[in-house]
């Protein structure tokens, strides 16, 4: 274990985030508001703080799997820890458990709220909440990358930095240096946020909530800046807007690079687009038959079926209906899309399309040789076949996944004693990065009544689930420790 490198490196990040927290300090300054004082203190320490950390580069700049994912986990629980300073300090939210849990949702793009009325919170820190939505979606690590002259020399050793931050199955390089692919996926990520900005713009909603509302759909995280969230403006405009950018930013950042660079025909190879576009319009259809009662036509039924597929699928978490009182099938539905999750290499969380179809293709492999003992059957993904590495890594991510998940939903409920279905959609909405579940922290509920330890439980699934568990379970292991 390299531990002066992942010093530096987290030095860095602390450094960063210090920087990153004059926006809403300047935020409150416009508005005149009495928080500056929150956003300055953390602000100072955090950028004295990781000043003092990256004074000296160490002689020893190696960093290899392990040190990539110790340094991942610890940079976004320290990211979060410092993020909930100004929530604490201002008073807008009281408890530092509460200011926490808070925060992680932010960072982890997921937007379970501890607030039962957001719309108390003054400006500068409606701006931090949603802002940290943006800086999560795709990786304050990312960002760190895309701006480190040694990113340049170390790609091939940075590149475990990056595995262990963006999400999904398998993460490559999109040109020979790592600094150069991380400033690329920024690039797209900041122009198509710019877009989204300028079309709700064109529909007439304010700038302060056009900027915030983009942050929170190009993390998919879903802060609302409203206790209705969306469903304030009650705009069909709004609505597909947001919903055609939030499948947008559940898209492989990959594939808008192969536009941009004219390989179109790329994209349209993608077997995971594919699947994606078909989950999405098929999980539309059936839902908007289903509550065709509730909104009396068909445009209005495919509007809001199609917001909150695709809110859900991407786990953004944004809402125009309170959906836990739809009919049984649409909630079915949609819990089934939680777990479904995004694309690899985008924003979104859950377990990926990607990584779902490698298990049902493997599952129908096994199918095959029990009927077949003698035949070779190989598993193609994207028209190329598997490695068999990267099955045993799918497979180990369902099992671990799926502990996690057993063990999490037995604790909440032996805490909380809450029925069975707010406790398991509390568990799958926070471990999937969705943000609202069903029953008590469904659309019109929340997490402000969950005692201090389930939030920090549910801390750890929203931190784990946007890390892909693993740089997060690594921690806690003896040998991870060890040095080299």
């Amino acid at each position: 274990m390299n531990y002066k490198m992942i010093a530096y490196i987290i030095g860095q990040i602390v450094r960063v985030e210090g920087v990153l927290l004059l926006l809403p300090l300047a935020t409150a300054l416009i508005y005149g508001e009495n928080t500056m004082a929150a956003f300055l203190i953390p602000s100072l320490a955090a950028i004295v703080i990781g000043t003092l950390m990256t004074l000296k580069k160490p002689a020893n700049t190696s960093i290899f799997a392990r040190d990539g994912f110790v340094t991942v986990g610890l940079s976004w629980i320290i990211l979060s820890l410092i993020g909930a300073l100004p929530f604490s300090i201002s008073g807008e939210i009281p408890s530092y458990v509460d200011a926490f849990f808070e925060t992680v949702s932010g960072f982890t793009t997921t937007g379970a709220t501890i607030l039962k009325s957001v719309e108390g919170l003054s400006q500068g820190m409606y701006f931090w909440r949603s802002f940290t939505h943006w800086i999560g979606g795709m990786g304050v690590l990312v960002f760190v990358l895309a701006i480190l002259p040694q990113a340049d020399t170390r790609s091939v050793k940075l590149m475990h930095v990056m595995r262990a931050e963006v999400p999904g199955p398998k993460v490559g390089k999109l040109v020979s240096k790592i600094s150069r692919t991380a400033q690329i996926m920024y690039g797209i990520y900041i122009g198509l946020t710019f877009l989204q900005v300028i079309f709700l713009l064109a529909g007439g909603m304010p700038f302060f909530d056009s900027l915030l509302n983009s942050f929170a759909t190009a993390g998919t995280g879903g802060f609302g800046i409203w206790n209705t969230s969306i469903a304030y403006y009650d705009s069909a405009y709004v609505d597909w807007v947001i919903g055609v950018f939030m499948l947008l930013f559940g898209v492989n950042f990959n594939l808008y690079y192969f536009i941009l660079i004219g390989h179109a025909a790329e994209v349209f190879r993608s077997e995971e687009l594919r699947w994606y576009l078909a989950i999405v319009g098929g999980a539309t259809a059936l839902i908007a038959f289903d509550i065709r009662g509730i909104f009396g036509n068909v445009a209005d039924s495919v509007r809001y079926a199609f917001f909150q597929v695709s809110s859900i699928i991407t786990t953004t978490g944004f809402t125009t209906a309170d959906f836990d009182t739809w009919p049984a099938l649409s909630k079915i539905i949609l819990v089934l899309l939680m777990f479904c999750g995004a694309c690899a290499g985008s924003t979104g969380g859950g377990i990926k399309v990607g990584r779902m179809l490698l298990l049902i293709k493997t599952g129908l492999r096994e199918i095959k040789y029990m009927l077949h003992p003698r035949a070779v059957v190989s598993i193609k993904v994207e028209g190329k076949p598997a490695e068999p590495d990267t099955i045993r890594s799918a497979s180990s991510y369902l099992v671990v996944y799926m502990m996690i998940f057993i063990v999490s939903l037995f604790f909440i409920e032996m805490i909380e004693e809450c029925d069975l279905v707010t406790g398991f959609t509390a568990v799958a909405a926070c471990f999937n990065n969705i943000g609202p579940g069903l029953g008590a922290v469904g659309p019109s509920g929340g997490f402000a009544g969950f005692t201090a330890l389930s939030k920090l439980i549910l801390s750890f699934n929203m931190l784990a689930g946007r890390l892909e568990i693993f740089p997060l379970l690594l921690l806690f292991s003896p040998s991870t420790w060890r040095r080299y």
